[in-house]
């Protein structure tokens, strides 16, 4: 036997399968150019010079750590589509007198072929993409920083290891199903699974169950802080949900409509209904990953232009002035001398101050039993059902609405937020008032309970604040400037150092300051995004092109018996058709549903940040189911053409 027989062998094969093979290597040559490249931007020594850099190279890094897991699991899974279709000519070596260690060789020597290929040429073209995609990065975070042209050795060296450790995995499991399996079984391997699949109860009671607890999760739980805790628990059942339920009761709601005697036995019903109990039970996994990458891509798409298209609107709900500053110590000296250097020191940098606006608050975690409020534990008010009380003096709010409404000693305002209040009397940590007025708007934007919990605005005569500020009343004081941003972040700045120079227990907070900070973690967000959406589509698109593959030499037999048994060319065509668009847009339709019930709690998160946008949620909605399905329709166009030239 020749020294080059195997290679040669091995060469000769992966130009036989090219049909299979070529998207194969060309996902794997991506997925190595992807990772270089967020990896090669995660080394980036520029990343260490501020603060927000440094959130941002986290995230990178995270995103890095989730490609690289995700590149593992996708990449074998769909190894697994490849060595499928080639058992039966595996079986055909063996019988023909390749013993299995031979076979082994050949197999090898594939896998180290598509390896080398796939490692140079993505290896290549990430290191020639890897300044693009950091100055494309530096565009969307609104940065400045220089960066030569680099090849990073520690970057290609992680990426080699990374993918050699996938590509040897891979070959170790195509070994041990070679190994294990007799050569009769090599050749029927297409045909496993032909038996007709049994009707799993169990399964599908845990398939209902599992959806079920995972949508009630999402659509029951207001806490926003409880739900990012349960958040893993919410998606690990939606996805056990949805494996079960299209692996067992696709199967078992077939099987009942089977029994429907009525139904079952019409021309085009009794034909649909067998062939697809076979079609689903082939397909259940594969189409449970198409729907759950789906669901992936949609809430991917959407999360990331919500939040850099809502950055402005954000910053504003956040920020209802240019600057904030809050004061928690109660000397009204203290707070008297800092707006008095707070004004000095805008002077010096030739800043205008306008528009000003000063208020205390108390901000209170409170349990409520209807309208009895007692103080709860502000460390476990997070992850239960608290609802926050904020008291504002009755003077404060006069000045802020430009009123003189005056309140007995007993006597509030109330504004509610979410919840509702029955009656006319309040009980708050024992201290009984009646509600003259309830406000139906907040006086000043940018409250913390409008944001993070069900929360409430009491105004409290001034003499009885005290009664109920258990914490204490915390000074607010905000204004705007003319200053361009650059002069604005200096002011920020200077009145920061002027509170930690004073020992003051205080802080400063500034709109463009903060547009920095969300420009970086929203616009890292974004790029991470963006090619997690890519890899995700990716999977996508390989797992449709092997699904439709499969069916096509599954379908060309079908074909064969239909027309046995009298059934015309135009009709078999039909029947398919409407079979494969059936299990085609299964998927699409689940994800959707998925992605609708997710958006509750992606919103819920977004209100956590001060986003709440709903004319922006619904534009993106759309335009993200829209532009998806229009993408999924032309992945099935495409892929479509490969299923009809081979059953044809």
């Amino acid at each position: 036997m020749s020294k080059m027989f195997y290679q040669r062998l091995a060469i000769s094969n992966i130009k036989k399968n090219k049909q299979a093979y070529s998207p194969y290597i060309l996902t794997c040559i991506c997925s190595v150019m992807i990772f270089y490249t967020i990896d090669f931007i995660c080394v980036n020594e520029e990343f260490n010079k501020s603060y927000e850099l440094e959130i941002l190279k986290l995230l990178l890094r995270i995103g890095t750590f989730i490609l690289a897991i995700f590149t593992v699991i996708f990449l074998f899974y769909t190894n697994s589509f490849l060595i499928k279709r080639r058992k039966k000519e595996i079986g055909l070596y063996n019988i023909l007198g390749m013993e299995k260690k031979h076979i082994a060789k050949v197999l090898f020597w594939e896998n180290l072929i598509v390896a080398l290929l796939s490692m140079t040429i993505g290896l290549i073209w990430g290191i020639l993409l890897s300044k693009l995609m950091f100055l494309i990065l530096i565009k969307i975070i609104k940065f400045t920083i220089f960066m030569g042209f680099i090849i990073s050795i520690k970057c290609i060296l992680e990426t080699v290891i990374l993918f050699s450790v996938i590509f040897a995995l891979t070959l170790i499991n195509n070994l041990t199903q070679i190994h294990l399996a007799k050569p009769i079984e090599l050749l029927k391997g297409e045909e496993v699974g032909e038996k007709e699949p049994k009707t799993k109860w169990l399964l599908t009671l845990i398939g209902v169950l599992s959806l079920g607890t995972g949508y009630c999760l999402v659509l029951v739980i207001q806490i926003p802080m409880l739900m990012l805790y349960l958040f893993f628990a919410e998606v690990i059942l939606i996805m056990i949900g949805t494996y079960t339920l299209f692996t067992a009761g696709s199967i078992t709601f077939l099987k009942m409509l089977r029994k429907n005697k009525k139904f079952y036995y019409q021309k085009n019903h009794f034909i649909n209904v067998s062939s697809m109990v076979y079609r689903i039970k082939q397909n259940a996994i594969g189409l449970s990953n198409i729907c759950i990458l789906s669901t992936a891509v949609l809430s991917i798409v959407f999360i990331i232009t919500s939040l850099y298209l809502g950055i402005d609107d954000l910053l504003r709900t956040r920020y209802p002035k240019d600057i904030l500053m809050q004061v928690f110590d109660e000397r009204q000296e203290e707070m008297i001398k800092l707006r008095k250097e707070v004004k000095e020191t805008a002077s010096n940098l030739n800043v205008t101050i306008k528009d000003e606006i000063e208020y205390r608050l108390a901000t209170m975690p409170m349990n409520q039993n209807k309208n009895i409020f007692t103080y709860a534990d502000r460390r476990e008010s997070l992850f239960n059902d608290t609802c926050l009380l904020v008291a504002m003096p009755l003077s404060d709010y006069n000045v802020i609405t430009n009123q003189l409404v005056s309140l007995n000693e007993d006597e509030v305002l109330l504004y509610i937020h979410k919840r509702k209040i029955k009656g006319d009397r309040i009980s708050i940590s024992g201290n009984v008032f009646t509600i003259k007025e309830r406000i139906s708007h907040l006086p000043v934007k940018g409250f913390t309970f409008d944001i993070l919990a069900n929360g409430y605005l009491i105004v409290v005569p001034d003499e009885r604040i005290h009664d109920i500020a258990i914490e204490g009343l915390t000074d607010h004081y905000g204004f705007d400037t003319d200053a361009s941003p650059e002069e604005e972040i200096a002011l920020t700045e200077a009145i920061t150092q002027i509170i930690q120079e004073r020992n003051v227990f205080a802080i400063c907070e500034g709109l463009e300051q903060a547009r920095e900070i969300f420009l970086v973690i929203f616009g890292g967000v974004l790029f991470i995004g963006i090619y997690l959406g890519v890899v995700f589509i990716m999977a996508t698109v390989l797992i449709i092109y092997y699904k439709q593959i499969s069916e096509g030499y599954e379908d060309k037999n079908r074909f064969e018996i239909m027309k046995k048994v009298g059934m015309t060319k135009d009709e078999i065509k039909k029947v398919i058709k409407s079979q494969v668009l059936m299990v085609f847009f299964l998927p699409l339709i689940t994800a959707i549903i998925h992605f609708m019930v997710a958006l509750k709690a992606i919103i819920k998160v977004f209100a956590m940040l001060s986003l709440m946008n709903t004319t922006l949620f619904l534009y993106c909605i759309i335009g993200t189911i829209v532009i998806f399905t229009f993408f999924y329709v032309a992945i099935y166009v495409l892929t479509s053409r490969t299923y009809y030239k081979i059953v044809s």
